[in-house]
């Protein structure tokens, strides 16, 4: 949270450096860098990578943009990627104007009947990749994604959301339960998804803010987030089943009123 006694430069700095997502793996950087619509900050490479095909176009592409290129040490460059043992050497700043934080987000929401998906604990890249696609293609206005405990932007993650990673918002935070009782304190209804609730997703009111949180398969909703949540809702359904994929579940709430 801002304080009060923040300088408006302080807050144009944060809200940039919120704004910034950092991806690897030479495959996803040289697709973002082919993507002239995506704003790129600056291109990380290891001062050891040997000069293969791959890098020589990386690096020809950061020059014919005029995107400044940092060389450095593998160690130094595996704190920024934070991932050793995939990065290929390659990470790269994009400048994403719909990335940043859940509660500057609720300082300023885009409209007072705003959508999210809130994840929690959801650990598989490719359903994280798949929900992104389905609230992007669906209009939801972003996904809040706890620093810890999910999983994380990477290059799975960037082939399951086939490109749409880039125009979604995600809002991140490190821990979900404390953000999502704010909202909740803001009007926000918070809804937890769960096979045992008594209201359907018939039965949401879409003049208001809401908030759906999704958790993982195996153990669904977490304790301690459903007691941040104000309502809990379940979607119907037959022949005794009780649960869906998350990403299903994800796709079934944001194209609602689609169809």
């Amino acid at each position: 949270m801002t304080d009060s006694h923040d300088s408006p430069e302080y807050l144009r700095k944060r809200a940039f450096f919120d704004s910034l997502l950092t991806i690897y793996g030479r495959k996803p950087v040289l697709e973002a860098l082919e993507d002239a619509s995506l704003p790129v900050h600056k291109l990380h490479l290891a001062d050891s990578n040997r000069k293969d095909q791959l890098i020589s176009r990386i690096e020809s592409l950061a020059a014919e943009r005029g995107i400044e290129v940092a060389y450095c040490d593998r160690k130094a460059l595996s704190r920024i990627s934070k991932n050793a043992r995939q990065d290929q050497g390659v990470a790269l700043d994009l400048a994403l104007p719909h990335y940043g934080n859940a509660e500057s987000f609720l300082q300023q929401p885009p409209a007072a009947n705003f959508q999210l998906l809130a994840l929690d604990g959801i650990t598989n890249p490719q359903n994280l990749g798949m929900i992104i696609r389905s609230a992007c293609a669906g209009g939801i206005d972003g996904i809040i994604l706890p620093r810890k405990g999910c999983a994380q932007i990477d290059p799975l993650v960037i082939k399951a959301s086939v490109g749409t990673l880039f125009r979604t918002r995600i809002l991140r935070c490190d821990r979900l339960a404390p953000v999502l009782e704010k909202f909740a304190a803001s009007g926000a209804q918070v809804s937890a998804l769960s096979s045992h609730a008594s209201d359907t997703l018939r039965d949401i009111d879409d003049s208001q803010a809401h908030i759906f949180v999704l958790g993982n398969e195996t153990q669904g909703v977490s304790d301690e987030v459903t007691r941040a949540c104000t309502h809990r809702l379940r979607i119907p359904m037959q022949n005794d089943v009780e649960s869906l994929n998350v990403a299903v579940t994800a796709a079934l709430i944001c194209f609602r009123n689609q169809l």
